[in-house]
């Protein structure tokens, strides 16, 4: 009787979420899943005949008549995971030392910098990006003040460069990759740190054995919660990279709003998504093999 009870409890409180991700998550999917096989309507939207020349185009079967295949839409994927690993990488490299730092801090202390951390989700986006435009033009306040000190005798060319694109989506990706960090990194067993210290092993042995193993879930949590994102991200890019700096996300929005092609861009989006499920797959999979190493 108590678990009919548990069970229904739980179907009630599961029922709400299943059919608002149901309504408003698989059921668009299911709708791009299957116009990315249809044809391209002449004025936009789509006619009701199978296509598969929208993946063609993409991926080199494409007929040689109504779609040609181009290698750019490929080259601009490759562009898009590399700029995805580097954001990665560079939050992963400025946030490790600086959640140890905060970690140790006062009590107090330390929930002034969490509060800093989350500062930036206060303002706009939009009006955070348009800001380093101002930072990063030629006539703009860094190289203004380069100038100013005599480190460069004429302007940086770092807007609308890949280099512009990196940095705005580390400024922007910075929190989500410090959080699980700090979280994984306050829960350390210090003891096990200390005693590994007193066996006789040195930092770098102590950061390998000990400290990597225990905040290694935070790691990975903070990179799959940079990378999605990054990935698809399209708003840096527009603001930040223009033409160079172009990527899947930008590849996707002109296809339904500027070509109104809304099958090929279908087929884009698809990709996409089979990248996010492959790298949560991949850290799944990852964590359960090291989860099970450890126990």
């Amino acid at each position: 009787m108590a678990m009919r009870r548990q069970t229904a409890v739980l179907t009630a409180l599961l029922s709400p979420v299943t059919l608002f991700l149901g309504v408003f998550f698989l059921l668009p999917l299911l709708i791009i899943a299957v116009f990315s096989f249809l044809t391209p309507g002449l004025y936009g939207g789509v006619e009701w005949a199978f296509y598969p020349w929208n993946y063609g185009r993409i991926f080199g079967w494409a007929d040689g008549i109504m779609e040609i295949y181009e290698p750019i839409y490929l080259q601009i994927m490759a562009r898009s995971l590399g700029f995805a690993a580097m954001t990665v990488v560079l939050c992963l490299l400025l946030c490790y030392p600086v959640a140890f730092w905060v970690s140790r801090l006062p009590a107090r202390w330390r929930l002034l910098f969490l509060f800093l951390i989350t500062l930036p989700f206060f303002s706009s986006l939009i009006v955070r990006l348009y800001a380093w435009l101002l930072i990063l033009k030629p006539s703009g306040l860094l190289n203004t003040v380069l100038l100013g000190i005599g480190v460069i005798s004429e302007p940086l060319e770092i807007l609308y460069t890949p280099a512009a694109v990196v940095l705005g989506m580390v400024y922007v990706m910075v929190p989500f990759m410090f959080l699980p960090l700090f979280s994984s990194i306050d829960n350390l067993d210090r003891a096990l740190v200390e005693a590994s210290m007193d066996l006789g092993a040195t930092r770098f042995q102590t950061f390998i054995k000990v400290i990597l193993p225990q905040t290694l879930p935070g790691i990975l949590g903070g990179a799959v919660i940079v990378f999605i994102p990054s990935v698809g991200n399209f708003i840096v890019p527009d603001v930040l990279g223009g033409a160079k700096g172009l990527m899947i996300g930008n590849l996707v929005e002109q296809q339904f709003l500027s070509a109104r092609n809304w099958p090929f861009g279908s087929a884009l989006s698809m990709i996409v998504m089979a990248v996010v499920l492959t790298v949560l797959l991949t850290s799944i999979t990852f964590a359960k093999r090291k989860g099970g190493q450890n126990a």
